[in-house]
């Protein structure tokens, strides 16, 4: 799956939950990570504060 992040601590995740495709946004603060919501959209993401324009796409390697 897909991992994009944000300045200011965002996480953008392709993910699974209960058989369907969602992105789950993220927001990491003082070393605490908030969920911000369920996407089932891209263009869902503008309501939970994510610009497309800034998402950068994480390596593999960045998760091992």
């Amino acid at each position: 799956m897909g991992h994009w992040r944000g300045p200011g601590g965002i996480l953008v995740e392709a993910i699974i939950l209960d058989d369907r495709p969602l992105l789950r946004v993220s927001h990491r603060v003082n070393g605490r990570t908030y969920l911000r919501g369920y996407c089932t959209t891209v263009g869902e993401l503008g309501e939970h504060g994510v610009d497309l324009a800034e998402l950068v796409e994480d390596s593999p390697l960045d998760h091992l």
